[in-house]
């Protein structure tokens, strides 16, 4: 049984949870602040929200994201990036390349650590420069 009731001294230094626990709530971060932004402002049915979230949640668009804000990275969220991102994987996503799927993994490695150190203002500086600066239309 999980226990919620540990103190902040209880929890596990960041540096020691697993780069893939990291991307797993990285993930669900990016993907509440697109879902949100497209609630906010779209007037969308539910089947076209999702087709929507998905140009800005896919692997292929994480790794595209990626790449226009990592020169924003500082050298630790740069570090943490590449923890990620050179995590073992098994699998990796039928619409993805192995690139793709890597750069993807660590950049959800990355939403995932500095959501979990409370950091949510950077969180969103690096989401605003995302949304402002990324066209899901555009072909590589």
């Amino acid at each position: 049984m999980l226990d919620e009731n540990k103190t902040p001294a209880q929890k596990l230094d960041l540096r020691e949870v697993s780069p893939l626990a990291l991307a797993f709530v990285g993930d669900s971060v990016l993907e509440l602040l697109v879902r949100q932004r497209l609630v906010e402002y779209h007037r969308l049915a539910p089947g076209r929200l999702n087709a929507e979230k998905i140009k800005y949640v896919s692997a292929r668009a994480q790794f595209r994201e990626e790449k226009l804000l990592e020169p924003l990275f500082t050298p630790e969220e740069l570090d943490m990036f590449r923890r990620g991102r050179n995590a073992s994987r098994t699998a990796v996503s039928k619409h993805a390349t192995p690139e793709e799927y890597r750069a993807s993994t660590g950049f959800e490695c990355l939403l995932g650590w500095l959501y979990l150190r409370g950091d949510t203002a950077r969180i969103r500086e690096l989401f605003e420069a995302m949304w402002a600066g990324y066209d899901p239309a555009a072909r590589d």
